[in-house]
């Protein structure tokens, strides 16, 4: 039983062939319509689908020839995007007369609906249009056109990278053998590719009509790929706003395949998503965010308004969670995620200090924020927050587990009950935050980030901190630990190694084996110190992001913390010797 079984169904005829069309939702509400790829069926969007019911009227259709719709007779010329626009606007008056639709094509169905948001005789029918891993072939006919004409090493790289890429398009345009693969052993290999290579979870997709739907769809690319590609329309422009969703892991399509695609649509969002090729199946928490934002801002009057920031492309609608964020580094990234569109979830144990990021994390640009107040170290607190955000926000797309306290002092004047503070912390509010929430990420199975802050004294022994540097080093090599064990996943983990940074954990930090009054002034002392140095905690916060977008391993952040760590793998003797050096304080 598939998630499909509950839709209402009927049959478009148009063209000589019979469409298999199902509906979901309240038809009142706007309508959404998704079109399905190469090799296919409608099913492919069903984990999306259910999500947007509940908000839209959501229509999926197969293509011709594939899943329950008819073959066209004969086969050649009967897959031609004038064809394929043609069902496009019969489907879309049957289920959607008076209003126009909600275009989201994925693959060969982004391919064709790239047709259908920039032909005349379609305009006016198309609210907005989603597209992901399927480019205009006229966009892409110009786009190796002025590479072509004017090369340069970069452009022919791009040419050569995206041929390379574009090897499938070249075996689907011999005569026969596509068909024999896809009958034979390759529909029935197919199902097991998908979850070795692209990890699309297992279950009801593919369906059983795989092998006659690939077989079909090849005269997709035999009707269209050629007569496009040598002979480009000049008029391709979009008559709607379009969302463009990148996944950065494609191995069919290339990023810079989409490079100056502005010139053909006045209205473009840009997403970018870090999966492979069918995010249908294994991003659909994500995309169907993204569709929802974009309808929905589209339906106000406010198109390409969907997020804000440098890394909107990337953050807009996800669900991030810092700990730590009442001040200093924890407030600075959750202002920084809230500017590239990113919910914010603010967790300190100070709950002014939570409110108040929050409520400045919405006037910066985050779509909500909420403040949490909870102590790391407490396990049992942190899995009531774990259950709590699940349930009413959402699971978490990125964690940073940034909550830490200072300890400074020689090893001997350090109590049992200091290391007990400093480490649970430290590095227990890191394990628990990675357990709980990194578990909910791993059981949904469709990816996220975790962050870990750490400190330059993970990889810099000094005789002044002990305790401190035992918990960061700590945190360092469970990030490495858990970045392994996650990779599979699609779970990124980074540890930030932060040096001196202008913060009040120097002000709050302890000194032992000192009277009140000695630590006072230490405190004072190292706040001077710091504030001297001015490194701000926005420059973490920055690096946090990009450690995020480009998935990094080991960020050092500051000077003096990329100096330390790479003197730890070049001079680690070097290093040993400054470690005996007694700090003037």
């Amino acid at each position: 039983m598939t998630v499909l079984d509950g839709a209402r169904e009927r049959w478009v005829r148009t063209g000589g062939v019979e469409l298999c069309v199902a509906e979901l939702g309240d038809p009142r509400r706007p309508t959404v319509v998704l079109v399905h790829g190469y090799p296919d069926s409608k099913e492919v969007w069903s984990e999306v689908a259910a999500r947007l019911a509940g908000s839209f009227h959501v229509v999926l259709y197969d293509v011709r020839g594939h899943g329950r719709s008819t073959a066209p007779s004969p086969l050649r010329g009967g897959f031609t995007l004038e064809k394929l626009t043609d069902d496009f606007l019969a489907v879309a008056d049957a289920v959607s007369p008076d209003r126009p639709v909600h275009l989201v094509g994925h693959d060969w169905g982004s391919v064709q609906s790239w047709e259908f948001v920039t032909v005349k005789r379609t305009e006016g029918r198309i609210a907005s249009f989603t597209s992901m891993s399927g480019p205009s072939l006229d966009h892409f006919g110009h786009w190796i056109n002025k590479r072509l004409r004017r090369p340069t090493p970069r452009r022919v790289g791009q040419l050569l990278g995206q041929g390379a890429k574009s090897w499938y398009v070249y075996l689907l345009h011999t005569p026969v053998l596509p068909e024999l693969a896809w009958r034979g052993p390759l529909g029935k290999r197919w199902p097991g590719i998908l979850e070795r290579v692209e990890k699309v979870p297992g279950g009801d997709y593919p369906t059983a009509s795989l092998p006659s739907d690939a077989a079909h769809g090849a005269w997709l690319y035999r009707d269209n790929v050629r007569p496009r590609l040598r002979r480009p329309r000049e008029d391709a422009y979009a008559h709607a706003p379009v969302q463009l969703v990148t996944p950065l892991g494609d191995a069919f399509l290339s990023e810079r395949l989409y490079d100056g695609l502005e010139l053909w649509v006045p209205h473009l969002t840009r997403r970018t998503l870090p999966a492979k090729h069918w995010v249908p199946r294994t991003r659909p928490d994500r995309l169907a965010d993204w569709i929802t934002e974009f309808v929905t801002v589209t339906e106000d009057g406010r198109p390409g308004t969907a997020a804000n920031g440098k890394h909107a492309d990337r953050f807009g609608g996800q669900l991030v969670l810092v700990t730590g964020a009442g001040n200093g580094i924890g407030r600075a990234t959750a202002f920084a995620f809230a500017e590239a569109g990113a919910r914010v979830v603010a967790v300190d144990r100070d709950a002014e200090a939570a409110a108040r990021t929050a409520e400045l994390s919405r006037l910066i640009g985050a779509p909500d924020a909420w403040a949490e107040t909870v102590d790391v170290s407490d396990e049992q607190a942190m899995e009531k927050l774990a259950a709590r955000v699940a349930a009413e926000y959402g699971i978490v797309d990125v964690l940073v587990n940034n909550a830490g306290i200072g300890l400074s002092g020689s090893f001997f004047d350090t109590t049992p009950e200091d290391w007990k503070k400093v480490l649970d912390v430290n590095l227990w509010g890191v394990i628990h935050g990675c357990r709980l929430f990194g578990r909910q990420m791993a059981e949904r199975g469709q990816g996220g980030h975790i962050v870990n802050t750490a400190s330059a004294a993970a990889f810099q022994p000094s005789r002044a901190l002990p305790a401190y540097g035992t918990s960061k080093a700590a945190v360092l090599m469970l990030s490495e630990c858990l970045r392994a064990e996650l990779a599979d996943q699609g779970i990124g983990v980074t540890a930030i190694c932060p040096g001196l940074v202008n913060t009040n954990i120097t002000s709050t930090a302890h000194f032992v084996g000192m009277d009140a009054e000695e630590e006072k002034r230490r405190q004072r002392r190292t706040a001077r110190l710091y504030g001297a140095r001015n490194y701000p905690p926005e420059k973490v916060a920055d690096a946090v992001l990009e450690a995020v977008v480009h998935n990094r391993a080991v960020v050092p952040v500051t000077p003096e913390a990329r100096g330390a760590h790479l003197m730890s793998r070049f001079a680690p003797r070097v290093l040993r010797r400054l470690a005996r050096v007694n700090p003037p304080l």
